[in-house]
């Protein structure tokens, strides 16, 4: 409950995103998060943050079959909200909403790897999707393969793995089969932050607006993964090209228009 988060909460609403489950904490501060950036706007980050835990009064929207939960990051592993965590995956679980889990592993955490290493593991196989980048693989496993990180490491907690490595491209791996797809160049980068969570929100978009099903994914052809993978490389573009870290307005409007 301060500057901040009022500025969060507004900043949601004027978007059309409803804050009604944020727990609004009196006697707590924000996080807040520095990035600083070199000339090829890539960032290094300063975090400022109390310890994460669960607040008092939580509480979790009701989730169906064709609802999608996206989860991920340091909050999804670290002991202080893993009981939120649970009940959402649980929520998910019995109503076949579609999980999709974004690892997002920060060398700042590597310390806490052997600790985390098992709830990462848990989140693995309660998911239907685990994303990660090149370079979170690195830091966990000095590994970036895709089809060996895939082989080694989720395939048995989970059927489908997408890897992103940056400007290089985005890999796929299924039961059925495993894609990879080159992504578009970008020649007008301001600012790479939030281009991971830009990725997600677009391939989120692309699940709802091509009706995909949970249990349509494992066998899914790779033209469909060439569309859900497009529209999502398409969001991380758009936000690499201003310093605002998300998709204009503007953006937003027209390709919802074009795929809605």
């Amino acid at each position: 409950q301060d500057a901040v988060g009022s500025q969060t909460i507004e900043f949601m609403h004027e978007n059309g995103v409803s804050a009604e489950y944020f727990e609004v904490r009196p006697d707590e501060k924000s996080a807040i998060s520095l990035a600083f950036l070199n000339e090829q706007g890539d960032a290094s980050y300063v975090f400022y943050k109390q310890p994460p835990h669960v607040g008092k009064r939580w509480r979790l929207p009701e989730m169906d079959a064709d609802d999608i939960l996206l989860f991920g990051s340091y909050y999804a592993a670290c002991t202080g909200m893993r009981p939120l965590i649970m009940q959402a995956l649980e929520c998910a679980k019995k109503s076949g909403s579609i999980v999709y889990y974004d690892l997002n592993f920060r060398r700042s955490h590597l310390h806490e790897l052997g600790a985390l290493m098992p709830v990462i593991r848990s989140n693995f196989k309660e998911s239907t999707i685990v994303r990660g980048s090149a370079d979170d693989f690195e830091v966990m496993y000095g590994l970036r393969n895709a089809q060996e990180i895939y082989n080694r490491h989720i395939r048995a907690f989970c059927p489908i793995f997408i890897c992103t490595a940056g400007a290089e491209q985005v890999t796929v791996c299924t039961p059925s089969g495993t894609y990879s797809f080159d992504v578009p160049p970008v020649e007008d980068v301001a600012s790479t932050v939030g281009a991971g969570d830009n990725f997600n929100a677009g391939f989120v978009c692309a699940l709802v607006w091509n009706g995909v099903k949970a249990d349509e994914l494992s066998a899914m052809p790779q033209t469909e993964w060439a569309s859900l993978i497009n529209t999502a490389c398409a969001f991380a573009r758009e936000a690499c090209r201003s310093t605002d870290n998300y998709i204009s307005k503007e953006f937003g409007l027209r390709i919802s228009n074009l795929e809605g």
